[in-house]
């Protein structure tokens, strides 16, 4: 009795494996998690060569705009245009075409940012990191030179990560994101003494020029990349007009991480590299959640819809409640066993016990907010999708507002840690928000 039941096991989860969308989920959670082990052993070595102290903290405000860029607005282009591009190719459109404008506005929009952040840093610097000495500022400028390039090498890659993704090559568009991991830890190992505090730096920007590398190689390999006459149709004219609200929904979102790091640069030093640390474990189970389901289900959804829109609906919401119930049981074992992993992860040299007791507080904090965020951006793949990217930015302007709020009523009694809940009890309230709209939406359908 006990073997058939193994056996029928087996053979479901083997079935199971011969679905295209869970093997592309399986490939991408694999990879992500040795991605994510990899860079827990990286923060494991930068956090025993400097602790909490100000080169964590310079370094977290140098890299703060240029990944913000990355966030609103270049993400939001990848995920206007592999629904648009899907579609391009079912229509039997000019697939050279469509790329060309979607290559020309990513490289407008790097250039663009890259010149306005060097040319407007220092105004932004005294904001957001004010009564700092001069040796830290110039360090965050110093870092800024090193890696604001990465803005343009981000642009492309992102752009041809979307292309793999849509022709399923989800091993070589997630396997790009080893190389900035790699590529960092043998800096610390081997250029530490070298470059100083600027080794992260230049960590960097030297692993994002080799990822860029590597996907031009594949893209050109398998022919992925068609580049012709950039010309205006219906389809890439209703993606440009949808690029405002999803940027407006991404730079709205993005600002709560800015007014988090605003915030916490008020305390003392340390608090930013606390608040980092603290979110790498939350961070971790939402990466390998949301690259495994929402890399995949993006280019999924974009084509069930196309063919079923009410199924769509139906696929989202059993995918949404596996999701809510195993990531809350996961994230509810590490509240519990949060101290114990921060001491083992963190703990040696520089990074002291009292450094560990704050850091997993924060952590503890921040665990909440999983389930919900997750949850979210799965519902976000799927409207993106269908195009309802006016509400995303609506539902990010409350989320701001409703932050700042939170930040400045809860960082006067609890610090760092009035940040965390602020943080968590927004993502939770945001949950709502999504769920509550798209149930609707399906409703109308019925």
């Amino acid at each position: 009795m006990i073997i058939a039941q193994i056996k029928k096991i087996t053979q479901k989860a083997y079935n199971a494996l011969q679905n295209p969308v869970i093997k592309s989920m399986m490939i991408v959670a694999s990879i992500t998690l040795l991605i994510k082990v990899l860079a827990f052993y990286k923060e494991t070595i930068i956090a025993g060569s400097f602790g909490l102290n100000e080169v964590i903290d310079t370094f977290i405000i140098a890299a703060l705009i240029p990944t913000f860029i990355n966030s609103v607005f270049i993400s939001s282009l990848k995920n206007l245009f592999i629904p648009n591009y899907i579609t391009e190719l079912k229509n039997g459109g000019d697939k050279s075409s469509f790329q060309s404008i979607v290559f020309v506005i990513t490289l407008g929009i790097s250039f663009f940012s890259i010149l306005l952040t060097y040319f407007l840093f220092d105004t932004f610097l005294d904001i957001i990191y004010p009564n700092q000495p001069e040796a830290n500022h110039q360090l965050v400028k110093d870092q800024l030179i090193i890696i604001l390039p990465c803005v343009f090498f981000w642009g492309i890659t992102s752009v041809l990560t979307g292309l793999l993704e849509i022709e399923n090559r989800f091993l070589l568009a997630t396997i790009v994101d080893l190389f900035p991991i790699i590529t960092m830890i043998l800096f610390l190992y081997y250029l530490k003494d070298t470059l100083g505090p600027l080794v992260l730096a230049y960590g960097t920007l030297t692993g994002t020029i080799v990822g860029f590398v590597f996907l031009i190689f594949y893209s050109i390999k398998y022919k992925d990349v068609s580049i012709g006459k950039p010309i205006l149709n219906d389809n890439s004219r209703l993606m440009i007009q949808q690029l405002p609200p999803k940027v407006s929904s991404g730079f709205l979102s993005a600002m709560n991480n800015f007014v988090d790091q605003f915030f916490a640069g008020q305390l003392i030093v340390g608090s930013l590299a606390a608040l980092s640390y603290a979110n790498r474990i939350p961070a971790f189970g939402v990466a390998i959640v949301i690259m495994a389901l929402g890399n995949v289900l993006l280019p999924h959804f974009s084509k069930l819809v196309n063919e079923d829109l009410k199924k769509a609906y139906q696929y989202l919401f059993r995918i949404l409640k596996w999701v809510f119930i195993s990531i809350l049981v996961a994230a509810i074992v590490g509240i519990f066993i949060s101290d114990w992993i921060i001491e083992l992860w963190l703990e040696r040299d520089q990074f002291t016990h009292d450094d560990s007791v704050k850091v997993s507080a924060i952590q503890q904090i921040l665990l909440i907010n999983v389930p919900f965020y997750l949850c979210t951006l799965i519902i976000v793949k799927f409207l993106t999708s269908i195009n309802k990217n006016s509400f995303m930015a609506w539902v990010s302007l409350a989320n701001l507002v409703i932050n700042i709020t939170l930040n400045i009523i809860l960082i006067k009694h609890y610090g760092v840690f009035g940040l965390a809940m602020s943080t968590s009890l927004v993502l939770i309230i945001s949950s709502f928000f999504y769920f509550g709209y798209t149930y609707k939406q399906y409703k109308k359908l019925s």
